[in-house]
Order: structure tokens, then C-alpha cells, then sequence
């Protein structure tokens, strides 16, 4: 008999040893709340009944397209009468997802159909000029001409998402501190404030700006939600040192209603547009001593 792709084989016959070991401790977890059920004779409806989760939820689970919280492997360790297994499992799964490497942003956006964005101490890179970037990439990592060329190159090309002829919904919340923290030379400055002035008029981005008078917030570093057609979202948070790359809905959750709640204290995107044209007149007319040359 073929196998169901949960661990088990169609009658809840657990898979040979030697079939476990090339599972993932994800699939492994899956594969085993697969098998306990059919080992107990519950219907998925009966499952929820017992401990109290969605029968949808539930059917994720055992599919292994979530992994879930650790308070429902707990409740389904009870129902079961497996001790804390399925915790166990659970938290290696949990581990082996912090642990798997991060393949960057890039393959992510290049199938999203959204994006959403906020930037606290840089123009988002999707909104980067050439000059621009160039000049972070030096800042931040260094390295030789040919690298730097070659980063300033991969940015750019995530770009293309924004210019596809089906392209991405995106929306940048940019904090006011990125606007009045110019770049090192004023004329990259100022072709990169030309260009979000630009790019806030295309039909699919939506640009604003967080103002100082908005206040605190929640949101200390970097967050990008990437959308996908089917309904997923995963989010990739970054600080000064470190990134975080989220993909468990639990997770996400929270960071989706801190982005829509900064996102509210936001200028509307008119209101942003002419925050944009004011700084550039205001740069353009600045003396030369107010740019820091390099």
C-alpha cells in the first residue's frame, strides 16, 4: 500500500524505522500525530471535541503545514495519554526551524504577491537608488570593489518585483529619522529622495511616513511581511547584528497587528508624498556645509 505522506501508511500503520530517519523532525512531529489518532480510532472531529482546538487547525497539524504551539502538543500529549512525546518532538521541530539557514529574502519576493515594509534606520532596500546603496553596503559589511558591486547588484534585482508587469503590492512605512539621516554625499541624496518621490506614485506601492510625532511603538528594528497568493505569510525581522526570520502563523500574528497599528499612526500617502517634495526642496536650497562629503 502507498504511503499517506503523514508518517503512516493509508490503514495508520507507522512507517518502517528506516522511513522515519529520513523524515525531518517536522514531519516526524506530524507523522506521529497522524499516527496517534488513527491508533486511537478518533475522528478529527472527536479530536477537537477532546482537546479544544479547530478540527481545521488540527488537520494542519497532522499535515505538517503547521507546526503549532507547544500548548497544543501538550493538550493532544493528554488526550493521547503519550506523557509529555509530543512535546519533546515538538520542541526539537521548533529547534531544527531556528536552526535551518536562512536562503534570503530574494526567493521569497520573488513569488509574493505582497509586501509590506517598515524601515527605522535606512531607505528599505526594495526603494534603493544604486548610489544608495552602494554607500550602506560599504557602511555595513565593507569588503572589496567586486563584492560591494556584487551585493549593490543582488539588491537591485529584488527590485525588479516592483516593476514586473504583474508587479507586487508594496507598502513602506519609512521612519522620519531614515529621511533626515542623508547620505554622505549630497547629490546621492538627493537622486534617492527624487526616487521615492517617484516610486510613491506607481499605481502599486503604497509610501508613507512615520513621523517623530507618532510616538513609541512596538516595532525596535527592521520588519518586512512578504503575502503569498495561498494565504501564508512569513515575516523577517531584523535588528543591528541580527535577523530573524519567522514563518509560524502564531508568530507572525503579532508582528502583523504591530505593523497595522504603526501603520495607522502613519502619514497617508498624499501626506507622505509631500513630506518627500519638501525635503528635497529643503535639501536642494541647504548650503553646502549641511552635506558631509566623502
Amino acid at each position: 500500500m502507498a504511503a499517506s505522506g503523514n508518517g503512516t501508511d493509508g490503514e495508520g500503520t507507522r512507517r518502517k524505522p528506516a522511513d522515519l530517519t529520513c523524515l525531518s523532525a517536522r514531519e516526524w512531529y506530524a507523522s506521529e500525530l497522524a499516527y496517534r489518532r488513527q491508533q486511537s480510532g478518533l475522528s478529527l472531529v472527536q479530536l477537537a471535541e477532546l482537546c479544544l482546538y479547530e478540527q481545521s487547525y488540527l488537520h494542519r497539524l497532522e499535515r505538517g503545514q503547521r507546526l503549532g504551539t507547544v500548548e497544543a502538543a501538550s493538550a493532544l500529549d493528554k488526550v493521547y495519554g503519550t506523557g509529555d512525546l509530543l512535546v519533546r518532538l515538538w520542541h526539537l521541530a521548533k529547534r531544527e526551524t531556528k536552526e535551518r539557514p536562512f536562503l534570503g529574502l530574494a526567493p521569497l519576493e520573488a513569488v509574493a504577491a505582497g509586501i509590506q515594509e517598515y524601515a527605522p534606520g535606512a531607505v528599505p532596500e526594495l526603494l534603493q537608488t544604486r548610489a544608495y546603496a552602494e554607500e550602506q553596503v560599504r557602511a555595513a559589511r565593507g569588503g572589496t570593489a567586486e563584492q560591494v558591486d556584487a551585493r549593490v547588484d543582488a539588491r537591485l534585482a529584488r527590485q525588479e518585483r516592483l516593476t514586473d508587469p504583474d508587479p507586487v503590492h508594496y507598502r513602506a512605512l519609512i521612519d522620519e529619522a531614515v529621511l533626515r539621516r542623508k547620505a554622505r554625499d549630497p547629490q546621492t541624496w538627493t537622486g534617492q529622495l527624487e526616487h521615492l518621490i517617484e516610486v510613491a506614485q506607481w499605481p502599486d506601492v503604497s509610501l508613507h511616513v512615520v513621523p517623530f510625532t507618532a510616538g513609541p511603538h512596538h516595532l525596535p528594528g527592521s520588519l518586512e511581511l512578504i503575502y503569498f497568493s495561498h494565504g501564508r505569510t512569513v515575516a523577517y525581522s531584523q535588528s543591528s547584528w541580527s535577523g530573524h526570520y519567522v514563518e509560524e502563523p502564531e508568530e507572525v500574528e503579532p508582528l502583523r497587528l504591530a505593523y497595522d497599528m504603526l501603520r495607522d499612526t502613519a502619514l497617508a500617502s498624499a501626506q507622505s508624498l509631500t513630506f518627500l517634495r519638501t525635503l528635497l526642496d529643503e535639501h536642494a536650497t541647504a548650503e553646502p556645509s549641511d552635506g558631509i562629503t566623502s
